[in-house]
């Protein structure tokens, strides 16, 4: 697949490239395109037997009494920051280590 940028679009890549962040072009747009695949929240690519076999763990775990006890809107909100952090912090470091 070819794709053609406007002059902008060179520029941005350009200036990305000549921070040190990226090492060519192509890592440029793979970012770009992790990043939307990011916000679009697609579908995860994991095979749907791992998904059964996650899903079944999980309720094991509800079972046996191991799942955590939400009771406020805040304590919802916190559990999911944290979460969210926690994922951003593991994609920062993969990020990092697949960077030149």
């Amino acid at each position: 697949m070819e794709i053609t940028l406007a002059p902008e679009q060179q520029q941005i890549v350009k200036r990305l490239m000549d921070s040190g962040g990226y090492r060519d072009p192509d890592a440029v747009v793979t970012e770009a395109l992790r990043i939307i695949e990011e916000e679009h929240d697609f579908e995860p690519t994991m095979p749907e037997a791992m998904v059964a076999a996650e899903l079944q763990a999980g309720v094991g775990q509800l079972d046996r009494g191991e799942g955590v006890v939400l009771q406020s809107e805040d304590e919802v909100d916190a559990f999911f920051e944290d979460i969210e952090s926690r994922g951003r912090q593991r994609l920062a470091a993969r990020t990092r280590a697949e960077k030149p």
